[in-house]
């Protein structure tokens, strides 16, 4: 489990200075992110393009079953890697990073979408990564103010 966030950070205490625990706690929140965030992407690429060049599907309809498997696997990661929550998974929790989730989906669908509408040559995975970057901020945000606000304030 990482340090919990120190209001005291870069003071002297007991000895020691708590400069370098919240530069820690800080980089492996912010790696928990990127990894999650990985994760949550390789979960949407592997099942896109599994769908789209095993299975035959166009990558429109291929990409909302990709969204809902990356959605399972992002908030497991999250909220684990990234906001090391200390408490158990419930199922209200997962409605609002679902709802989160969904709604960063929605932009990034819409993204996806445009892209190939727009450029119909462009290869999905291309417009994966586009799209996947516009909603990468709209996701955090969501995440850390609202699906897991609660777990985070029992962490202190």
């Amino acid at each position: 489990m990482s340090a919990p966030h120190d209001e005291t950070a870069g003071t002297e205490k007991a000895g020691r200075t708590t400069a370098g625990t919240d530069l820690a706690s800080q980089l492996r929140h912010w790696g928990g992110f990127v990894v999650s965030g990985g994760i949550a992407f390789t979960t949407d690429a592997l099942v896109l393009e599994s769908l789209t060049r095993f299975a035959g599907l166009p990558p429109l309809v291929a990409r909302l079953a990709a969204i809902a498997c990356a959605m399972v696997a992002g908030w497991l990661a999250h909220r684990r890697l990234t906001f090391d929550l200390p408490t158990r998974p419930t199922p209200k929790e997962f409605l609002g990073y679902a709802a989160v989730a969904w709604t960063s989906a929605g932009i990034n669908y819409a993204v996806f979408a445009a892209i190939l509408l727009w450029r119909p040559a462009t290869y999905p995975l291309v417009a994966l990564v586009g799209a996947s970057l516009v909603a990468m901020t709209f996701s955090y945000l969501g995440m850390r103010f609202g699906a897991f606000r609660k777990g985070l304030k029992a962490r202190g």
